[in-house]
């Protein structure tokens, strides 16, 4: 029995899902380019993860790296990119939409909501970049949102465990507050003492060594160094083991 408490782990690969199941989690968030903070996957990798597991997905809807201050073009490639998920029986799907001004994008982010029904909808961390993350969190839940990642306006959720405890508490059960950004077994009881939160949001990432023989040191394929060219981010399914084990002891 999980006490209530969900794990959901961000993944990018096939291979990567499959293992952040075998590690006991309860929803994955599957995106691609984990390194820019999650854009929107590739559709076969929609559609594999679709066929292969038992668990929910959530798929992120994100068209480019950056901030969250769409274009009209972005924004109706988000739209397709929603109406593909929901031909494909996805669970849910993640975006955040933000005005220049640093507030919520009320208008279409309500859009979104909507056009993405009967799915389930997570608004990420664009909240965090917001100018009044109490009024954010107003806003969002306004929308119709059934979920909020946060790590409390902080780049580490550590930090912002105060602000999450506010509006965790201001929820009232209407939307979903679940943590992120350096969320792992060693902290989760902290966060939950000190914010009531049960959604727990993480990568459980590991690097594994490519099984390459032969290394071109002299070209790095967008990366800064060899070692990290010849270094894969995999799931480290005992990371969420770990987890589950400290959030059963609560």
């Amino acid at each position: 029995m999980n006490k209530g408490f969900e794990i959901e782990v961000c993944v990018s690969s096939i291979e990567m899902a499959i293992e952040a199941e075998k590690g006991g989690a309860d929803r994955i968030e599957l995106c691609s380019a984990l390194s820019e903070g999650g854009l929107t996957p590739f559709a076969s990798l929609i559609e594999m993860v679709k066929e292969r597991l038992n668990i929910k997905t959530m798929v992120m809807i994100r068209p480019r790296s950056g901030d969250f201050c769409y274009s009209y073009i972005e924004y109706e490639s988000m739209k397709r990119d929603i109406s593909y998920c929901k031909e494909k029986n996805v669970e849910g799907v993640v975006f955040g939409i933000l005005n220049s001004d640093g507030t919520i994008d009320k208008e279409r982010t309500k859009q979104l909501v909507d056009f993405a029904h009967p799915m389930k909808v997570c608004f990420h961390r664009a909240i965090d970049m917001t100018k009044d993350y109490v009024q954010s969190f107003k806003d969002i839940l306004e929308c119709g949102c059934d979920r909020i990642l946060t790590s409390g306006g902080e780049n580490l959720v550590i930090n912002g465990l105060d602000r999450i405890s506010q509006i965790q508490t201001q929820s009232k059960n209407r939307i979903e507050i679940m943590v992120g950004s350096g969320v792992s077994y060693q902290n989760a009881k902290e966060i939950y003492e000190r914010t009531g939160v049960k959604h727990f949001h993480l990568s459980a990432k590991t690097t594994i060594q490519s099984k390459m023989i032969y290394r071109n040191t002299k070209i790095s394929m967008g990366k800064g160094s060899e070692i990290e060219e010849y270094a894969i981010e995999f799931t480290d399914k005992n990371k969420i083991k770990f987890l589950r084990e400290i959030l059963n002891s609560i």
